[in-house]
This record gives structure tokens, C-alpha cells and sequence, in this order.
């Protein structure tokens, strides 16, 4: 990898329908949660029935983001629940990743990834930056 790469933002961002994660929740409720969501995510985003399609787009609109900015192929699996939106006392939330989403992280050598969501009744939006570089970037050519 060259010099110029080191240490370059990357971003991920992804735009989700409220409406057709409403439609999911309804149509298939627990099943759908917990394939794609964290306990703690499932918890937060059902402390407020009436917000929480909102919230499990926003969430999930920042999965879609990762999962972007790690540049993810189509055959390389990732479970929906290694990456968790983990929301901090004072509301802010950050990004955790376990699992093949950490593991792809490192191989690309991605750090310092921060997370902003947004949601109103019709659209939840999610952007992820990260930085790409140190001594496991070169792989981060191959996932290009």
C-alpha cells in the first residue's frame, strides 16, 4: 500500500425506510430482532414502543454503513449482530465490532470508527468514518 493511503478516511453511509423496518418487525417481531440486533441494541430501541421502528432503522442504517465502509463481499458473512451501535449514558452512541466485522476491521487495518444516526417517521440515516491504515492495510487493497 502506498504511503498516501496511510492513515485516509474512509466513510460508509447507508439511508433505511422506517416504514419497511416497521413492516419487518411486525411481519416476523422477535425473529427479526435477534438475527439482527444485539440485546442491548433490542432493549434500547423497545424502552419507547411508539419510536422504536426509528431506532431499529437507525441502527440498522448504521450497520448497512459498516458494513460499506469495510467494504464487505458478498461472500464474506458477516453476522448482522458483530456490529453493535452502543449508546452511551449521555446519548452519544459509538461503534463496536466483534466477530468477522472486528476481524475485517483489522485486516484492513481500519480504526478510530465513529458512528452519527439520524431518524424522523419516514427515514433513519447512519454515517460511519473510519481511519484505513497501519501495519494490516495492505489487505485492505484485496477487500477494494
Amino acid at each position: 500500500m502506498s504511503d498516501s493511503h496511510q492513515g485516509r478516511l474512509v466513510v460508509g453511509v447507508d439511508l433505511v425506510s422506517v416504514r419497511d423496518v416497521a413492516e419487518s418487525l411486525a411481519r416476523f417481531g422477535e425473529r427479526y430482532t435477534r438475527r439482527l440486533f444485539t440485546n442491548d441494541e433490542i432493549a434500547y430501541c423497545l424502552t419507547d414502543p411508539e419510536s422504536a421502528p426509528q431506532r431499529f432503522a437507525a441502527r440498522f442504517a448504521a450497520k448497512e454503513a459498516t458494513m460499506k465502509l469495510l467494504r464487505v463481499r458478498d461472500a464474506e458473512v458477516v453476522n448482522w449482530t458483530s456490529i453493535e451501535i452502543r449508546r452511551a449514558p449521555d446519548g452519544w452512541c459509538d461503534l463496536v465490532l466483534h466477530g468477522k466485522a472486528r476481524q475485517l476491521a483489522e485486516l484492513a487495518g481500519v480504526t478510530d470508527l465513529a458512528v452519527s444516526m439520524s431518524h424522523e417517521l419516514e427515514y433513519a440515516t447512519a454515517t460511519v468514518i473510519g481511519r484505513r491504515g497501519g501495519q494490516s492495510a495492505d489487505r485492505a487493497d484485496e477487500l477494494a
